[in-house]
């Protein structure tokens, strides 16, 4: 048996996937262009506060959310018009998420390179989790 390196899967993940830099993915969101989607573990959130106005979908749950077959989904993933753009901590599994909704069919999706911690360094507005309900 061959193990991938997890570093290969995100590798190959970002040659097949739309990545946007931090000001693009807040300058989007901004223009209503995209829905910024954050999916980090909760804990993440509670401890690192979330970028204002994006949408929570724990990574665990995002491809049955974004079905619109699935028992789970969620009404938010389901606007055509805008971009879905995913990140993470740091870019890794945002890249492996997009690559699995695109792989799912969806055309407009895309992650952002750097992840949260790029966001938050290109001035993107970082609310405490308690400050929102719910998801």
């Amino acid at each position: 048996m061959t193990i991938i390196p997890v570093k290969e899967l995100v590798d190959r993940a970002n040659r097949e996937i739309e990545t946007l830099t931090p000001d693009a993915a807040l300058s989007a969101q901004g223009g209503g262009e995209a829905i910024l989607v954050d999916i980090r573990d909760i804990r993440e959130l509670g401890r690192e506060g979330r970028v204002a106005g994006a949408v929570h979908a724990p990574r665990g749950m995002l491809e049955f959310w974004f079905d619109p077959s699935s028992p789970y989904h969620r009404e938010v993933f389901a606007d055509g018009q805008r971009k879905y753009v995913l990140f993470c901590a740091a870019g890794w599994r945002s890249a492996l998420a997009t690559k699995a909704l695109k792989d799912m069919g969806f055309g407009n999706i895309a992650h952002v390179d750097g992840g949260f911690a790029a966001l938050k360094e290109a001035g993107a507005v970082i609310e405490d989790a308690s400050s929102r309900p719910g998801s």
